[in-house]
């Protein structure tokens, strides 16, 4: 990929899965986003003073903070803090990231000749089927049932660790204080909207591959991304790594208060954090996965084209170089394209090493390293930096 300018008839395939989806166009309406712009800093920060500031002046007020006369004060209940100083504004500003990265990776489907130039009206349709989706209201209808159905089961759940911090009387008549309803009814629901609303994204970006993928792509089996030419897609997992960060540090935000607080060892995070990670793995690089067929397909076909082709170049160089053979002017043998015979044999193995998967180590990473970082700080409570390092290590060798 090159940074070239972007064509006007680019602007057709420059799909946000962000801009102009219904919470958006309300968001417009309240003032909340500019005419111009995402205004993500602006949200990202009242819906974190929003969801935060009545708990902290809650407990500061009932002298909760830093100690309780019953449960446990909020500063050690790690999750309320993480979910709304943390979770929350990042999955906002990450809004901003997957606007600029599909915007920007979509219309190189075209560009990069994997779509024929004679099939882009039925990319653009596909493209525009896709902004009907994300502009749909019923999917957001459903994504607000769950989240009141989430909230109902965790009010009917609320004598849990999770809110022993709210906890006002003595056990077992205890009842929520204000901090612990604000928590329950707010600041969790806007959380779990943003995790689904970004679950729907994903979605959406499957249904556009599995769609475009449908369209027959113009594989090159050579080509030196090995994979077809289709190389710029792992660059879309990108706009994922923000919401692996977030959910990887709300899940061990609670790990770390059992650690620190319950007496839990550390070890027994060990079966938890790699399902975890394999969890990741398989959501967020999902969409690639549509590519597996094509690709597949491509190399299969590939296979045998160029191992047909190879052979008949090289036939023909051993039947006059060995066999001292008259052979007529085969332009094969002069083809510049194919070059001596190392050259044609270089053609073959790169077909050999062509990759049905589209995920390399690049898009690996994004994924992983974002995931991985909040439970080695949770590790790293009892067991050395430099032991977890050193084991990381020798694994990675």
């Amino acid at each position: 990929m090159t940074n070239a300018a972007e064509k006007p008839s680019d602007r057709d395939l420059a799909l946000s899965l962000v801009r102009d989806d219904p919470p958006f166009r309300v968001m417009r309406r309240l003032g909340l986003i500019p005419a111009e712009g995402l205004g993500t800093g602006r949200r990202a920060l009242l819906y974190a003073l929003v969801a935060w500031l009545p708990i902290a002046a809650w407990a500061a007020l009932s002298g909760r903070v830093l100690t309780a006369s019953t449960g446990e004060p909020l500063l050690q209940h790690f999750g309320v803090h993480v979910r709304c100083l943390v979770a929350i504004p990042i999955l906002i500003l990450a809004q901003g990231l997957a606007h600029r990265t599909t915007t920007r990776l979509l219309p190189w489907f075209a560009r990069s000749g994997v779509i024929p130039e004679s099939r882009r009206p039925q990319l653009q349709a596909v493209v525009h089927g896709v902004l009907r989706l994300r502009g749909a209201a019923r999917p957001w209808i459903v994504i607000a049932g769950l989240v009141v159905a989430w909230t109902l089961v965790g009010s009917f759940a609320r004598n849990s660790d999770e809110l022993n911090w709210a906890a006002e009387g003595a056990a077992p008549a205890a009842h929520l204080g204000f901090g612990g309803w604000w928590f329950l009814l707010v600041a969790r629901p806007i959380y779990i909207a943003l995790v689904l609303a970004w679950l729907w994204r994903l979605v959406l970006l499957t249904l556009l591959f599995r769609r475009t993928a449908k369209l027959g792509l113009e594989l090159v089996p050579t080509h030196p991304d090995r994979v077809g030419g289709l190389g710029f897609v792992e660059r879309f997992p990108t706009m994922f790594a923000p919401v692996v960060f977030v959910l990887s540090a709300v899940f061990s935000s609670h790990q770390a208060h059992q650690v620190l607080y319950h007496a839990m060892p550390v070890a027994s995070l060990k079966a938890p954090g790699a399902a975890f990670l394999i969890l990741a793995l398989l959501l967020f690089l999902a969409p690639l996965l549509v590519f597996v067929g094509p690709l597949a397909a491509a190399k299969k076909r590939a296979l045998l084209e160029y191992g047909a082709l190879v052979g008949r170049h090289g036939d023909l160089v051993r039947r006059r170089w060995i066999f001292g053979e008259r052979i007529s002017d085969d332009e094969i043998l002069h083809a510049p394209e194919i070059g001596p015979v190392a050259d044609a044999v270089s053609l073959f193995q790169a077909v050999k090493q062509m990759r049905s998967v589209p995920i390399g180590k690049a898009a690996l990473a994004t994924i992983l390293i974002p995931a991985i970082v909040p439970l080695l700080l949770v590790f790293m409570i009892r067991v050395p930096i430099a032991q977890i390092l050193g084991k990381l290590l020798k694994t990675l060798a």
